[in-house]
């Protein structure tokens, strides 16, 4: 039986191992982080049937010349945070990968004229292994990783996403892992005047992903540092908005929609779903 192709997503994964963490709750008993909870604990219904494998594009993922897929049968755990409490680097997430997936993501972009690399000993990272232990926590989906070009530009990153949009139609689900915010100088502020620009930033920001039309998509993205609030949300660098690039790309036709949109400390992030 043919299936109708997969979506593709850009998820947020938060902030370090925060859900293993207790934080503060607010008045109505809830942390900063229990609506990203909600949302990536949903998120396997929300698909609504399992992929053969996932191929996953995280924002802790640069290597350079070329874009890199891991084989690692069975991918090690990667602890790249730091100054956490110490049982936040025990955590464990016994995923398989799938070296078939990442033979086929590699022919897919040599057919498109894009060369690539393999990595036979990356890890998971956190922008893998933290949503994925909600999203699959039985951890029974083998997972693939891509990296992300250090170049970090939107072109050849939109390009990589329209090499892999094949996969769709082969049972496949592709997710872009970053956050739509992330300026680690204000992350723990309130500041009226940031707050607005995180503001006005998601609403371009999300207006951009909905536009339907690929090709101005494509354009709105690629001039999305000419947003005069880009700046201020994404600091030291844009890497972790760069895997939305990738899943718009392998959106082809199919316009985004905004599926959340969450706060912390007053600054919004949002997940986007293509298809």
């Amino acid at each position: 039986m043919q299936h109708a192709r997969f979506p593709v997503y850009f998820i947020p994964h938060g902030g370090g191992p925060w859900p293993f963490m207790e934080f503060p709750k607010d008045a109505a008993g809830r942390g900063p982080w229990d609506e990203l909870r909600d949302f990536l604990s949903g998120l396997d219904a929300e698909i609504g049937r399992r992929p053969k494998a996932v191929l996953v594009v995280s924002g802790h993922w640069e290597t350079e010349p070329v874009p890199t897929l891991s084989t690692a049968p069975k991918p090690p755990m990667l602890f790249d945070y730091y100054n956490f409490p110490p049982h936040t680097y025990e955590l464990s997430y016994p995923a398989s990968s799938s070296p078939e997936l990442a033979a086929r993501a590699r022919q897919l972009l040599s057919d498109a004229g894009i060369a690539s690399a393999e990595d036979p000993a990356r890890g998971f990272d956190h922008g893998v292994f933290i949503p994925f232990m909600l999203i699959y926590p039985d951890a029974d989906v083998p997972i693939t990783m891509i990296s992300l070009k250090n170049t970090l530009d939107v072109e050849s990153h939109v390009a990589i996403g329209k090499a892999l949009e094949p996969l769709r139609d082969e049972d496949v689900l592709i997710i872009g892992s970053g956050m739509s915010y992330h300026n680690m100088r204000k992350f723990r502020t309130a500041e009226p005047e940031h707050v607005a620009e995180a503001v006005r930033f998601d609403d371009w920001l999300t207006q951009a992903v909905s536009t339907k039309d690929p090709s101005e998509r494509e354009a709105r993205l690629a001039g999305w540092q000419d947003n005069p609030d880009a700046r201020a949300c994404h600091v030291p660098d844009h890497d972790h908005l760069v895997p939305l690039f990738v899943a718009a790309g392998a959106a082809g036709s199919d316009a985004g929609r905004q599926i959340l949109r969450a706060t912390v400390l007053g600054k919004p992030y949002s997940a986007y779903r293509f298809g």
